[in-house]
This record gives structure tokens, C-alpha cells and sequence, in this order.
């Protein structure tokens, strides 16, 4: 019988057992910044910001003349609404079910975060079995029947550093029918601590962190994408109202076109009755109105279509897209003009850009696991120590009291190696990590040159719109001007009615271009915005994901 006494190994067991537990457990930054990974900020993930086209332009703005003034109703209306851009954004972001599928997907990306955060969590193990033997024995010294009851309780404890630490307490009640046996029956109680840890693959913080740090960055992927899509869909919202704007536009010029064939109606019946006309006029006239009254049908028709379009983006149980509520757009377009500053604009574009984090993340990701792939090719060399204090009585009391007292104590150390000849799988995995990377720097060159494309297009498209609207607005002017020339010299008998209408037709399509190419500039603004990352106007959006249901 052996005693160990040592007082140093005792010392030294107790010291790697207390920075094992140090190392044990579950740390929220471990693998999520806390040893080394790109962390995003909160604030670039979940903020919106706004481009405000005055604080990007670098001369001042020019004011253009006021849109055209809306009509009467002349029929009682269903219920009307009010909305302002703002209030649109809001209810899109509150209501709309695109958004509401996606603002789900990070809460269920950070699950998966929670769940690889898990892997260094204890557990408790713990067994039992009862055995009933009964063997022939070649001597008498050895008993042929034995009854044994064995339990365990234990905890394991997974390190950050790769390895692992077991505690177990195994109790054991022996009874056999070996007349030579000293304890019958026999209790047995051990307590036992173990160690294991690799020391080149496998070992180290960064390395066991690379699960978290996967899920972390898949996360945070996530979150770029489902920004992206909630600009996308509040930069649809604000497309869809000012198309809005633009139907309802069109359907006041029709009504205004409607009434000046009906006034050119009332004049060729009052020539006719005069005795200054011809019969045919009045013809003419009535074929004109009707022409006009078709206009209105189709005009209102497209109304109720950019209406239900909207509808659909709100998602508002009040404005259904069945509910015969008319909406009506209260904020104006902003007809100013700007000279941007292109590559300022391209610049914003990549450092703001969704598409661009999201590139961002997988080359930091790519670099990762070239790390892990690095440390993979190591060789694999495994410390392994045990502890162990025995305890043996004629009553389970007796046998945890030498326990107690530590009488008798076992030490193991040992090592464990193994080195793969060749090692070409290793070499291979690590040569498509560095080939991944290669890829994802390149995939960042590509989308950069995307951006700055589609940036420029928008600038090209910006100021063609704004072109529009001041060749639209002078032939509104000079169409005015000729239908007055035409209506006069028709009360004089110059000219037919067919005159007068073709005169007024020009006037009706010089407005809806003007209408067209107002809204357009505003719709290109919306692009400029959408492009740079951004959302038009001075209000910024903070958008928040859906919180997962609770277990």
C-alpha cells in the first residue's frame, strides 16, 4: 500500500484545476469579438440614414414652378386619406409582410449564435447498473457468485482552449460468495478528476472559437441583408406613392381636358345657333368629348391600380386593398435642381452599401478559416493527467471516511500523439480556404465597380429627368398659347373644332409630360438615395427584428 504525500503535486493538481475551471463555461464575447473578430457596429446594422439631396449638392437649389392644381369632384367621393411620405415609410415598416418575413431572419441567425455559445456549457452525467454473476471458478480461492451495484456522478467541463475536464464520484457495493474475502459485502467510493488538452491542433481560444465565430458573422450577414431589404422595400414604398401622385396627376389633366372639350362643345353650339357655323361642328365637338371621356375611364383606372399597389405595401387593416378609400398623396414633389459630386456619391455608395458589408464580413470570415486550416495541419498531441483518491469500507460511511481522509492517491500523466503521413487532406483544406479568400476579395472588386456603375447611372438618369421637366413645362406654355390662338380663331370662323380639340390634345400630353417627368425626378431621387445605401429625405429609420417566441 502506497501513500502519496506530496504536497507539491498536490498544489500543482489544485492551480491547472482552478485555471481549467477559469477557462470552462459559457462567455457571451467569446468568438463574437472577444478574441479577434470584425465586429460590425450595432448602429451601422440598424440605422437607415438619409441622403438629403441639398446637403449633397454642391450648387444651390433652383426653384421650379408649382405643380398642377387639382380639380373638383363633381360626384360625392368615397372617404379620403391624407398621407405624407413619412407616414407611408412607417406603416411599411410596421405592416408590410415582406418586411415581416425578413425582420425574422436575424432573430433566427442569433439562435444559431446562442446555440454554438452553448458547445462550452457543463454537463452532469451521471449512471447506474446492477450486475448478477455467476461463473464457474477454477479455484477455490475465487468466488462463483457476485452481486454488484455501481453508480456515477460526474460533471464535464469543455475549455475554450480545446480541451476538457471531468469530475466523477463512482460508488460501488460488492457482495460474492468467496468465503476468502475480506469485506463481504465491500463499498468502494473513489472521487476522480481528469484532464485532457491538446497542445498543437486543436488547441488554443481562436481556434475552438471558430464555430462561434461563423454563426457570429452569419449573423451579422444577416443583418446586412435584411437592412437591404428594408431599404428596398421603403424605397419601393416611396416609388409606388409618387407614382401615385403621377396617376392622379394624370387623371386631373383628363378632367381638365374633358372640360375644355365640353366648353368647345357649349361655343360650337352657340355659333351653330348664331347661324356662324355649320352643323357639323356641334358633331365634331360631341365626337371630342366622348374621346375624352374614355381618357378619364382609363386614367381612373390607373388611380385605383397605383392606389391598390400602395394598399399593398401599407398592409393597413383600416385601408384594405378591397376598401373603396381613396388615398391621396399630402406630400409634394421636391423639383429642385442639384450638380452632384459623383465620385463623393461613389464613395458613400461602397462604404455604405449593404452588399458591400455583407463582402466585407465574408473575407473576414474566408480569413478565419484560413486560420483554422492552418492550425488543422498541426499535429495532433494530446496531454492527459488524472486524479484519483480511493476509498474502500465495510459500510459505505467507512469507505467515504478514507476518502475523506485521503489515505490513498493515484496520479496519471501521459501523452497521446498523432502525426497523418502526408497530410495532403489537411493541405488541400487549407488551399481551398486560401483560394476562398481569394474569391471573396475578388467578389469585392466586382460589386465595387457595380456600385459605382449603378451610382453614375443614377446621376445620368437625375439629371435627364430634370432636363424633362423643363422641356415639358415650355410646351405646356407654348400648347396654352396655341390653344387660346385656336379658340379665338374659331369664334372668328377660321378654324373647325377639330382644330380647337387637336389643339387641345397637345395641351393635355404637354401636361402629362410635365406630370411624368416631375415624378420621375422625384423617382430618380428615391434611386440616387437607394443606391448609396440610403433612404431619401432628412428622417432616418432604425429598424428592430422580430423578436422569436419564447420556449
Amino acid at each position: 500500500m502506497v501513500k502519496t504525500r506530496d504536497l507539491r503535486t498536490v498544489a500543482g493538481a489544485i492551480i491547472m484545476v482552478s485555471m481549467c475551471l477559469a477557462m470552462a463555461g459559457c462567455d457571451r464575447s467569446f468568438g463574437t469579438g472577444g478574441t479577434g473578430e470584425m465586429v460590425v457596429p450595432q448602429q451601422t446594422l440598424r440605422q437607415i440614414d438619409n441622403t438629403e439631396m441639398e446637403a449633397i449638392a454642391t450648387t444651390q437649389p433652383t426653384t421650379m414652378p408649382a405643380t398642377l392644381p387639382a380639380t373638383t369632384r363633381t360626384a360625392q367621393p368615397p372617404a379620403e386619406i391624407l398621407l405624407s411620405i413619412e407616414e407611408v415609410r412607417q406603416a411599411a415598416l410596421a405592416n408590410n409582410l415582406d418586411l415581416r418575413v425578413e425582420l425574422l431572419n436575424p432573430t433566427i441567425a442569433m439562435e444559431s449564435v446562442n446555440a454554438e455559445r452553448a458547445r462550452f456549457e457543463s454537463v452532469f452525467t451521471a449512471s447506474t447498473d446492477y450486475s448478477v454473476t455467476d461463473t464457474p471458478a477454477a479455484s477455490k480461492l475465487s468466488g462463483t457468485q457476485g452481486k454488484d451495484l455501481r453508480t456515477n456522478a460526474g460533471i464535464q467541463v469543455p475549455l475554450r482552449t480545446g480541451g476538457q475536464l471531468n469530475f466523477d464520484v463512482p460508488l460501488t457495493r460488492s457482495e460474492t460468495n468467496n468465503t476468502w474475502a475480506t469485506l463481504n459485502p465491500a463499498y468502494t467510493s473513489d472521487a476522480a478528476a481528469s484532464i485532457s488538452h491538446p497542445l498543437l491542433r486543436g488547441a488554443g481560444l481562436d481556434v475552438n472559437a471558430q464555430p462561434i465565430r461563423v454563426a457570429f458573422y452569419q449573423y451579422q450577414t444577416t443583418e446586412a441583408r435584411t437592412k437591404l431589404e428594408v431599404i428596398r422595400v421603403l424605397a419601393e414604398a416611396d416609388r409606388v406613392y409618387w407614382r401615385l401622385y403621377a396617376a392622379r396627376g394624370a387623371l386631373e389633366v383628363r378632367k381638365k381636358e374633358y372640360d375644355l372639350a365640353n366648353a368647345q362643345l357649349e361655343r360650337a353650339r352657340r355659333m351653330v345657333e348664331a347661324g356662324a357655323a355649320a352643323e357639323t361642328e356641334v358633331t365634331r365637338a360631341e365626337s371630342g368629348v366622348a374621346d375624352r371621356l374614355e381618357g378619364i375611364i382609363v386614367a381612373d383606372n390607373a388611380v385605383r391600380q397605383r392606389e391598390r399597389d400602395l394598399k399593398r405595401i401599407l398592409n393597413r387593416p383600416d385601408i384594405g386593398m378591397d376598401s373603396p378609400t381613396i388615398v391621396v398623396p399630402a406630400s409634394k414633389p421636391n423639383p429642385l435642381y442639384y450638380r452632384l459630386d459623383a465620385r463623393q456619391l461613389v464613395r458613400v455608395a461602397i462604404n455604405q452599401r449593404m452588399d458591400m458589408l455583407e463582402t466585407e464580413l465574408q473575407i473576414a470570415l474566408e480569413a478565419a478559416n484560413v486560420r483554422s486550416a492552418r492550425n488543422a495541419m498541426l499535429p495532433l498531441v494530446t496531454l492527459d493527467y488524472a486524479y484519483n483518491i480511493s476509498g474502500l469500507g465495510p459500510d459505505l460511511g467507512d469507505s467515504l471516511r478514507m476518502t475523506r481522509d485521503k489515505d490513498y492517491e493515484d496520479h496519471r500523466l501521459g501523452v497521446r500523439m498523432e502525426v497523418p503521413i502526408g497530410n495532403e487532406a489537411a493541405r488541400s483544406r487549407l488551399r481551398a480556404s486560401l483560394a476562398r479568400r481569394m474569391q471573396q476579395i475578388a467578389t469585392k472588386q466586382q460589386r465595387a465597380t457595380l456600385v459605382e456603375q449603378e451610382v453614375l447611372n443614377a446621376i445620368d438618369q437625375i439629371e435627364a429627368n430634370y432636363q424633362r421637366i423643363w422641356a415639358a413645362q415650355k410646351r405646356v406654355l407654348m400648347s396654352t398659347r396655341v390653344v387660346d390662338l385656336e379658340t379665338r380663331h374659331f369664334t372668328q370662323g377660321l378654324r373647325t373644332s377639330t382644330d380647337v380639340l387637336d389643339a387641345q390634345t397637345k395641351l393635355a400630353n404637354a401636361q402629362l409630360s410635365e406630370v411624368s417627368a416631375i415624378t420621375e425626378y422625384q423617382i430618380a431621387q428615391v434611386d440616387i438615395a437607394y443606391a448609396t445605401g440610403t433612404l431619401l429625405g432628412a428622417t432616418r429609420v432604425l429598424w428592430q427584428p422580430i423578436a422569436g417566441p419564447k420556449p
